[in-house]
């Protein structure tokens, strides 16, 4: 937590002056800076140090004299080695440090932590729609599938149809979304890889806020026929990690509008018969109700995105507290990204519930390092401008304010990039780190709320889903005070703590989860397009 400066209530002039720096742990050697604007040089700080640089907010300051080649730590690991000596009050920054080797995966630490139990949390509720299989939506949305990029303008137009013609005849349906993407056609359709987008897609098409309305669109020629993407009726599958295993037939026969069938003469002949579709799949979600269901029925995905140095000091810790909150009522929690989880392996492994788990993250790092190895890029160039702006020195500092999204709880479940979520409690989803392709696999595994941290500031939003997005600091909140849902930056000036925090959040979610509240996304419909993790090759 900041530094304190005195016992007594400073004016707000004051406040706004006192030098607030922020230290994770004892053994650190640098606290990053609170005060918005940063510090100037000169500046002394309660315990004396006085600062040789302007250091910039989110910035790490060095506590002490630090030498080269020694670590410099922070989260009470190290993040770097020193590339020269540095003097205490200096600011420490990329240019400084050496980032350290990646963690190897041999003799790594396996199931042996044990948090203390978390004690069961009962009474909480939202009102959700109960769908046929088990699952719960937040929304009651129509999905519009694909199954290549060639019918998107085709699709959107009939979309935009329905809307204006014939979604005000049905109120209880929250929306009609098209399920763009850019996949199907010119690509190795059977190659090893080729599962990841396929099963993505699938499993997309059988999101909870879907209602198992499942409708698709075609053209007729592509290599994602209809029948291999989807599987009608019961969506049977033997094995989602065996490419040919994906869209094993039922008995069923799948709603499909291929837009190559000879009935289609013109343009507009597709668009209503897509219309005439669409509008029974409308007559079903529209007699749906929502019920109340026990908060065990959320799925939520966690994510950062834009992340600054507050982001493992405020938000992020905050995500966790409610994650751990989450889990103890029963809820499902995926958290994600490998590259920003990467340089934590052992923290997860030694959290995982089993050794079976321990196991599959490693498996799932060891496909990503190979992934990366292929494309001659290793996971240092995960960090982006806008991180090392907002204080993040490289990927291993961030990789440590990441984590800690995930809580405390023990990681009972991994998933491999686009299945679908198969127990409660935390679950490893193992996706990239691009915002646009983790959200894309987490609706894909079957998340029906969406909680987004950023420090640097997003509009991302998801049309499948509510998203949630939790600000790092206050001053972002306050400019961007119709986008940002929550403020953890309080955190950070000592007005609320994590637990508050937390708990605001798990109170915000039901409410969102309910329909009772809706986003600042779902207020302006910011949505960012699908965008799917393709690791086969293009042909």
């Amino acid at each position: 937590m900041p530094d304190a400066v005195s016992a007594a209530a400073p004016s707000p002039a004051a406040e706004a002056m006192r030098p607030l720096t922020i230290r994770m742990t004892d053994r650190d050697n640098v606290a990053i800076v609170a005060n918005d604007g940063g510090l100037a040089a000169g500046t002394v700080l309660p315990g004396g140090l006085r600062l040789v640089d302007r250091v910039p907010q989110g910035h790490k300051l060095a506590l002490v004299d630090i030498s080269a080649e020694a670590p410099v730590l922070r989260y009470g690991i190290a993040i770097g080695h020193a590339l020269k000596d540095i003097a205490a009050g200096s600011w420490v920054h990329e240019r400084l440090l050496r980032m350290p080797q990646a963690r190897g995966l041999e003799g790594l630490p396996i199931a042996t932590s044990r948090a203390a139990d978390l004690p069961p949390l009962e009474g909480h509720t939202f009102e959700g729609y109960r769908n046929a299989d088990g699952s719960v939506g937040t929304r009651n949305i129509l999905a519009i599938t694909q199954t290549v990029q060639c019918v998107a303008g085709v699709t959107d137009f009939a979309v935009q149809r329905i809307k204006a013609e014939l979604l005000p005849r049905f109120p209880n349906v929250d929306d009609v979304v098209a399920l763009e993407h850019g996949y199907g056609c010119g690509v190795a359709i059977d190659a090893p890889d080729a599962v990841v987008p396929i099963r993505t897609l699938r499993n997309i098409s059988l999101n909870p806020n879907f209602g198992g309305e499942v409708m698709a669109v075609s053209l007729g020629c592509e290599k994602l026929q209809p029948e291999r993407l989807l599987p009608p009726g019961s969506f049977a599958i033997v094995d989602e990690r065996n490419v040919a295993d994906v869209g094993k037939s039922a008995d069923e026969a799948l709603d499909v509008v291929c837009l190559q069938d000879d009935a289609h003469v013109g343009f507009m002949s597709m668009v209503e018969s897509i219309m005439r579709q669409a509008e029974e799949h409308l007559e079903r979600l529209n007699a749906r109700r929502r019920e109340t269901v026990p908060a065990s029925e959320l799925v939520v995905g966690v994510q950062c995105g834009g992340s600054d140095a507050f982001s493992g000091v405020t938000a992020n810790p905050a995500v966790g507290f409610c994650t751990d909150l989450l889990v103890r009522a029963g809820a499902s929690v995926m958290f994600s990204e490998v590259t920003e989880v990467r340089d934590g392996i052992d923290q997860l492994t030694a959290r995982a519930a089993t050794p079976e788990v321990a196991e599959a993250m490693i498996r799932e790092m060891a496909w990503y390092d190979a992934y990366l190895q292929r494309g001659g890029a290793d996971r240092s160039a995960n960090t982006t401008p806008g991180n090392k702006k907002g204080g993040l020195s490289n990927i291993v500092e961030k990789a440590m304010g990441s984590i800690v999204k995930s809580g405390t709880a023990p990681i009972s479940n991994v998933l491999a990039p686009g299945e679908k979520l198969k127990a409660k409690g935390l679950t490893y989803a193992a996706t990239p780190a691009s915002d646009f392709i983790c959200g894309t696999l987490q609706l894909a595994a079957g998340m029906n709320l969406h909680v987004f941290t950023t420090g640097r500031g997003t509009p991302y939003g998801l049309a499948a889903v509510p998203v949630i997005k939790v600000a790092t600091r206050s001053d972002l909140a306050k400019r961007w005070h119709d986008l940002m849902d929550l403020n953890a930056g309080t955190i950070a000036d000592g007005s609320a703590t994590i637990e508050e925090v937390g708990w605001g959040l798990f109170r915000l979610m039901l409410e969102v989860a309910s329909g009772r509240r809706k986003t600042w996304a779902e207020h302006w419909k910011l949505h960012n397009a699908l965008v799917l993790f393709n690791p086969a090759p293009v042909t």
